[in-house]
């Protein structure tokens, strides 16, 4: 096919096709596609198809998760073709889960890149040094975090949340079960050598944030 006629076929996509063209000539699956641009594999596969519209905010976390200027994507603009680098933002980066407000911790700081549309003032990044939560999470993995002080652990069942126990940090799923008519917290890790804990009443108990992405392994 000449270059006319590939510019010509390409003029003529709709934006699910082109959508797709990019996926496929990265080689990303749809769960890869949709995990990096934080959307639904259903949603990404509607708009695939042609069934749904994306938003602008869509279309900018698809565009950064396919290393592509949104114009390109939306298939018009100056810019079309032109390479451009991939816009991070920094968000605080520690090594222990933070007892407060990442902003105001106490502890001395790094910062880490994320891509621009994972960033929000609300969100930390963790940097993990157990293994309680292997093989889904590995010692040195750095996670995402959404800073949510003491939501409501009945909130977030299963979630892997960061937590202050005694006011010692840990990273386990939470959840609240029904014993002997009470609701109980129990806080389990991936790791079948780790067992679970239960916390007591009395016992001082915080969840500091939910984990929503894992964005750094070493390999």
């Amino acid at each position: 096919m000449t270059q006319g006629a590939t510019i010509l076929r390409r003029a003529a996509e709709s934006f699910g096709q082109r959508l797709r063209r990019l996926r496929t000539e990265r080689k990303f699956t749809q769960i890869d596609l949709a995990d990096a641009a934080h959307i639904n594999q259903g949603f990404l596969s509607a708009l695939e198809r042609d069934k749904r519209a994306a938003r602008q905010g869509t279309i900018r976390a698809l565009a950064v998760a396919l290393d592509v200027p949104e114009a390109v994507l939306i298939g018009a603009g100056s810019d079309h073709d032109a390479p451009q680098p991939l816009e991070t933002r920094e968000l605080p980066l520690f090594g222990s889960i933070p007892a407060g407000k990442p902003a105001t911790s106490q502890e001395q700081l790094e910062m880490f890149p994320v891509l621009r549309h994972m960033w929000a003032p609300d969100r930390f990044c963790l940097r993990l040094s157990f293994d309680s939560m292997e093989p889904t999470l590995k010692p040195d993995d750095i996670v995402l975090v959404h800073y949510r002080p003491d939501v409501d652990p009945a909130l977030v069942p299963g979630k892997i949340c960061a937590c202050l126990v005694d006011n010692q940090p840990t990273l386990k799923r939470v959840n609240v079960e029904i014993q002997d008519d009470k609701k109980v917290i129990i806080l389990r890790g991936d790791n079948p050598a780790s067992p679970p804990t239960i916390v007591k009443d009395d016992q001082p108990f915080t969840i500091q944030g939910v984990v929503i992405k894992l964005v750094s392994r070493d390999l």
